[in-house]
């Protein structure tokens, strides 16, 4: 078992920092959508998603 985790080390390593890099995207991409920023880097007046994106919240009731 040791020899094969010898043998294999720059492909442990490279895959274990690539599943970091990934982790990393996909939270940033979280913290943004909770935010409620765009995917795209644009605005959304323009866009023809804009309503299944963020759509339009419901009034409060007892105003």
């Amino acid at each position: 078992m040791l020899t094969w985790l010898m043998e294999n080390m720059a492909t442990i390593i490279i895959s274990m920092v690539l599943v970091l890099v990934v982790a990393a995207i996909l939270v940033s991409m979280v913290r943004g959508k909770r935010k409620g920023k765009s995917s795209c880097g644009c605005g959304c007046a323009g866009c023809a998603m804009n309503g299944a994106c963020h759509p339009a919240k419901p009034e409060a009731m007892g105003k």
